[in-house]
């Protein structure tokens, strides 16, 4: 099939085939994300009944999240040797096995051992997850696409902590739980038939020099990463510091995740239509706006409800623009190396976003937390500026 020919597929209106694999692996991940959710409390909650330290703790599962950023670098080549839907496969199949041994294997070394490969399962699955939906994505439709994705997946992430609400606890029994959404995640991946995406051509660079070569996309990966893990770690207690009562505190966040959920599909349509790297510069600077706004209205619940609501889902645009604007620019091999860059980088925001705010949130008082998320998306706002009008993404 030719070039053109292929271009002109891509912006027609998606084939059920299309729809089938594209559906498939947005259902996989999300089942998937509700177990990830379901887990990373659960073992937090275990490990403190044990009498194990808040500081091992986040040893333990830092540990664990830097082993996924370790091997996205691989996981394309890894890809390529087994199959596409092989090595999704597999890295369920491991993620399931890690999780039903938990409950028979109680020392710490083997927890810290299990939460290192439970890690390497999750972070290949979202790199070869985030490539196949973005290679089977219609060119025209791609930021509708990934809103889909981002709104499933944050939904999958929503069900899992509420689990624990059901079960009335932690129990060693919900990590059985977990492997079983990860083994009905399997099932859309065995039903995909033969439209999985195929891994042609060779990719000329390292996940590192894509770094340099997309620098506003996987940038914008870092930052949404940052600022998620910023906000999990210190929203609650940023409304505690403006004198707010736990519970209008714990709205705060959940706010602020449901703007991130609800602006998904709406920012993708727009990233369609529009210059992605405007798009996220839109974001950046409204997320920015909406920082700063925040120690304004401290003293006025509803406004800065309303703020944060809006700064949240402005802020989620970066994760799904980003992606879509990989997608636009690279194909095959070189988009899945491309897509490990993007998750390597969320990972390391992830990974220094909660230090960093934590360290301005304690020099800054009480607005600590408003003035570091509004360094961190002006920054952003800063390079996506620095590179309007040149060639490199």
């Amino acid at each position: 099939m030719s070039d053109s020919r292929a271009s002109l597929l891509g912006e027609r209106k998606p084939g059920r085939t299309q729809v089938v694999t594209i559906a498939a692996a947005i259902t996989c991940i999300s089942v998937a994300g509700i177990g990830l959710s379901l887990v990373t409390p659960l073992m937090s909650l275990l490990l403190s009944a044990r009498g194990i330290s808040a500081t091992t703790i986040g040893i333990i599962m830092a540990a664990g999240s830097l082993a996924g950023i370790a091997v996205s670098p691989f996981v394309p080549r890894l890809a390529v040797l087994f199959g596409l839907r092989n090595f999704v496969l597999l890295n369920l199949a491991l993620a399931t096995v890690v999780l039903c041994l938990f409950p028979l294997l109680q020392s710490l070394a083997a927890w810290f051992v299990l939460r290192f490969l439970f890690s390497i399962a999750v972070g290949s699955l979202f790199v070869l997850s985030e490539y196949w939906i973005n290679a089977a994505a219609p060119s025209a439709r791609r930021g509708l696409v990934m809103g889909i994705y981002a709104t499933a997946l944050s939904i999958g992430f929503a069900v899992g902590p509420g689990l624990l609400i059901v079960a009335g606890g932690a129990t060693s029994v919900l990590f059985v739980v977990g492997a079983a959404f990860f083994v009905v995640a399997a099932i859309p991946i065995l039903f995909a038939g033969r439209a999985v995406p195929a891994l042609e051509g060779k990719s000329t660079l390292s996940v590192w020099r894509f770094v340099l070569v997309a620098p506003v996309a996987t940038a914008a990966a870092f930052v949404y990463g940052a600022i998620e893990q910023g906000s999990f770690s210190f929203l609650t207690l940023y409304g505690e510091a403006i004198r707010l009562s736990q519970n209008d505190s714990a709205w705060l966040l959940t706010l602020f995740g449901l703007g991130n959920v609800i602006s998904q599909v709406p920012l993708g349509l727009l990233s369609d239509r529009y210059s992605r790297p405007l798009l996220l510069l839109a974001c950046a600077l409204v997320s920015t706006a909406g920082a700063l706004l925040m120690p304004l209205f401290a003293e006025d619940l509803p406004l800065l409800m309303a703020v944060i609501f809006v700064t949240g889902g402005m802020a989620g645009g970066l994760y799904t623009v980003g992606l879509s604007h990989l997608g636009a620019h690279f194909s095959g091999r070189a988009l899945a190396t491309a897509n490990a860059a993007f998750i390597m980088l969320y990972g390391l925001g992830m990974t220094a976003g909660a230090p960093v705010l934590g360290i301005v949130v304690d020099t800054v008082r009480p607005h600590g937390f408003a003035f570091g998320l509004a360094f961190i998306c002006g920054a952003y706002a800063l390079l996506v500026l620095s590179r309007l009008g040149t060639r490199a993404s």
